[in-house]
């Protein structure tokens, strides 16, 4: 688990509050680097309440009523919606579907404001499941004239930067303005180091996708919400158009929503779902994300070892497939001095690749790698902002990369980037030194051993013209040597 995600929309201030301590406590006594990511709650209709602790099942036929009354206690098929006007221009015969399929009913009657439904598909209704309506086989869009971050997600956004979190996604963003607005608003209480995301979950985000990327600092593709704004049949390629808009802008992408759904409820998941993570790995998402699986789900510790096991199959499956040979990136900038961090990011992932790929060509036997030659078992990166390391992870390159830096928040931000590990401690003027002690330390925690070939690159800036030599070129370090 790299990153803890806490959705807004769920539980109260206080119990969020209680989870990022524990996460921050748990990465000071056990040495985890884990981020903490909230999620805005957008202006959206969903579920406040249903009566039970957890999930609840409707069966087909049974009659349900959504109201925002206030109630206490529990009522028979009633389920509380969080907005006053959720009802208003409903119809008669409108379906309303939850969770973007996990059940669906007709509106049989309006009384006032509330809606008398039957279940047309029976299935769960998860606390906080999100609503949408549907007229003709058309979505009734509820969020004409609503602004993106709503008078909570402020209120929820600075008790963010008052716990220190590291991520903030904003959900349904419908342009680059909802990210900015965001980022001005950290840059006035002093929290620039706090990351943006934009959530693609809906048509406008679509229309205006390159832009969004490129104001953002990540990006999360929740199929869930957005498969109820477009036919389900074109969401994996529109999963495969927003992860490659995000790789060639260099942007981490995760791809998130009803990864597992079945082990929800099940100990094993589904043939589907497993080639369905498989796919995502394959098309270069940075990260994947549980949702339900861990948040309500019976199996949530299996679901994070499933999704970890098929993920580093697969991975490990394209490589000696050969499969990682995508078409050439464009370049990110024409700015001399960001244009040679880029092309020693990307000799250094050549050169590991080639010293694995010379070795396998030469006589095709495996044992080569270990024992006849040299190989490249890592590629250490010294960073201040984390841009080297992002650049690193961009090619996605054979060997594993290790981000040393000593800023607490560039490491946190780190933990989307595909293959970086960072590693957050004191770094010395000297880059000689800082070589040697990682090299050290790396050998004693096993991640490196005796003989094993490192990469060096660094984009720390000194006043020493041997210390500064390192920004400007790739070492090649032997372990033991």
């Amino acid at each position: 688990m790299n990153v803890a995600r806490l959705n807004m929309c769920h539980n109260s201030r206080e119990w969020h509050r209680s989870v990022i301590r524990a996460v921050k406590k748990l990465n000071r006594e056990k040495r985890f680097c884990v981020s903490v990511m909230i999620d805005t709650e957008g202006s959206q209709v969903h579920m406040v309440d249903h009566g039970a602790a957890s999930s609840i099942k409707a069966e087909e036929g049974s009659m349900w009523l959504f109201t925002t009354q206030n109630f206490e206690g529990t009522r028979p098929f009633t389920v509380k919606a969080n907005h006053e006007g959720f009802s208003e221009g409903i119809m008669v015969g409108d379906e309303l579907v939850v969770e973007g399929g996990m059940a669906s009913f007709e509106v049989v009657e309006r009384i006032e404001d509330d809606l008398r439904c039957r279940c047309t598909d029976s299935g769960l209704l998860l606390p906080h499941a999100k609503l949408s309506f549907w007229r003709a086989g058309k979505l009734v869009d509820r969020s004409v004239g609503l602004p993106t971050l709503s008078s909570k997600d402020w209120v929820d956004i600075d008790f963010g930067i008052s716990e220190g979190v590291d991520f903030i996604a904003v959900s349904y963003a419908k342009n680059s303005e909802d990210i900015k607005a965001l980022k001005t608003h950290l840059s006035t209480r002093s929290a620039e180091s706090i990351r943006v995301l934009a959530k693609i979950e809906r048509l406008e985000s679509l229309e205006n996708l390159e832009e969004i990327v490129e104001a953002s600092d990540g990006i999360m593709v929740a199929r869930g919400d957005l498969g109820v704004q477009i036919p389900l049949d074109q969401i994996p390629a529109i999963q495969k158009q927003v992860t490659s808009i995000c790789r060639q802008l260099n942007k981490p992408v995760i791809i998130a929503s009803q990864l597992l759904e079945s082990m929800i409820e099940y100990p094993t998941p589904t043939r589907a779902e497993v080639a369905d993570v498989s796919e995502a790995v394959r098309q270069q998402a940075d990260a994947l994300m549980l949702s339900g699986e861990s948040a309500v789900g019976l199996y949530a510790e299996k679901a994070l070892s499933v999704l970890s096991t098929a993920s580093l199959c697969i991975e490990a499956w394209a490589r000696e497939d050969g499969l990682r040979n995508l078409p050439p990136l464009p370049r990110l900038t024409s700015y001399l001095s960001d244009s040679i961090a880029e092309e020693i990011c990307n000799s250094a992932v050549e050169m590991g690749e080639h010293f694995i790929s010379l070795l396998l060509d030469q006589e095709g036997r495996v044992e080569l790698i270990l024992s006849e030659q040299p190989r490249v078992a890592a590629i250490f990166v010294f960073t201040k902002h984390g841009h080297m390391a992002a650049l690193l992870s961009r090619n996605r390159p054979g060997p594993p990369i290790f981000a040393f830096t000593d800023d607490a928040n560039t490491g946190m931000g780190l933990n989307l980037h595909w293959g970086v590990t960072p590693i957050v401690g004191n770094l010395f003027e000297d880059m000689e030194r800082n070589v040697k002690e990682s090299i050290r330390f790396m050998a004693a925690i096993a991640a490196v051993k005796l003989g094993d070939v490192v990469l060096v690159v660094s984009d720390l800036s000194s006043v020493s013209p041997a210390t500064s030599a390192f920004t400007q070129s790739i070492q090649v370090r032997t372990v033991g040597q």
